[in-house]
């Protein structure tokens, strides 16, 4: 009997500690995946963030930035709920003060700046960090849109707007840089850029064909051409003419030999 009593307790004892370690592995399961949705969290309010501190230097419309805004309002109502001390009163502090702006911005005409007095950032760094801006900007409208949080219309029209200033600083930006190399002489490296300039604007005109910009851009860049052209030829040796002679025995040399 006593025996019996043992191994009951011995059972007993066993099912108590898989179900401890069994609420135990959940617990940490649970944890972990906390703390990798807070930290998606962080990262998407820290992206949407660095996007919005460079929305100026791409002119983006009042449209654009209440849909960051509103990207990292929601992030900061997720993370609220996986917070607490210190970083809750933070986040609880932020998202108070973000909604204010949203509902300030919603309650506002809409601001939409010309895509035309766009201007290219003279220096390289701040070039390669709106380039980087635009893209990561609209891979967040296509998200956005794909979860249903933006208007097809606004999509369709920010879509287009984004598009429109990546070409504006892709023909900006070969222009400039063909206009250098010709400053430096080397006539081969900026011909070809601004070659490749035309082709992109001939392209673009194709489709929009009214764009008052583009027509300007064309008429710069053949200029440019011209330019190089002939600061090319100016500083081109000068071949030397044959003598008369000479060209008797180029044309003796190349011609077929008679069969005799």
């Amino acid at each position: 009997m006593s025996l019996i009593l043992i191994l009951l307790l011995i059972g007993a004892l066993l099912l108590l500690i898989i179900g401890f370690s069994i609420i135990q592995q959940q617990k940490e399961r649970a944890e972990a995946e906390r703390r990798l949705e807070a930290s998606r969290q962080r990262a998407i309010i820290d992206e949407t963030e660095a996007v919005l501190a460079n929305t100026a230097m791409a002119s983006c419309s009042s449209h654009i930035t209440l849909i960051l805004y509103k990207r990292i309002q929601e992030a900061l109502e997720q993370s609220i709920s996986f917070s607490s001390g210190q970083v809750l009163n933070d986040y609880q502090r932020r998202l108070g003060d973000l909604n204010a702006q949203i509902s300030n911005m919603m309650g506002a005409p809409a601001q939409v700046p010309s895509v035309e007095n766009f201007r290219l950032p003279d220096n390289d760094r701040q070039v390669l960090e709106l380039v980087k801006t635009l893209k990561k900007l609209k891979a967040i409208l296509r998200a956005e849109h794909n979860k249903g949080k933006v208007d097809s219309v606004i999509f369709s029209s920010e879509e287009s707007r984004i598009d429109s200033l990546q070409q504006r600083i892709n023909v900006e930006s070969m222009i400039s840089r063909a206009r250098a190399a010709c400053y430096m002489k080397q006539y081969g490296s900026s011909k070809q850029m601004v070659t490749k300039a035309l082709s992109t604007l001939h392209l673009i005109k194709a489709q929009t064909p009214n764009d008052p910009f583009i027509t300007r851009k064309v008429d710069e860049a053949k200029q440019l051409l011209d330019e190089i052209m002939g600061a090319q030829k100016s500083s081109g040796p000068s071949v030397p003419q044959p003598k008369k002679n000479e060209e008797d025995d180029l044309d003796m040399l190349f011609q077929p030999k008679k069969k005799w």
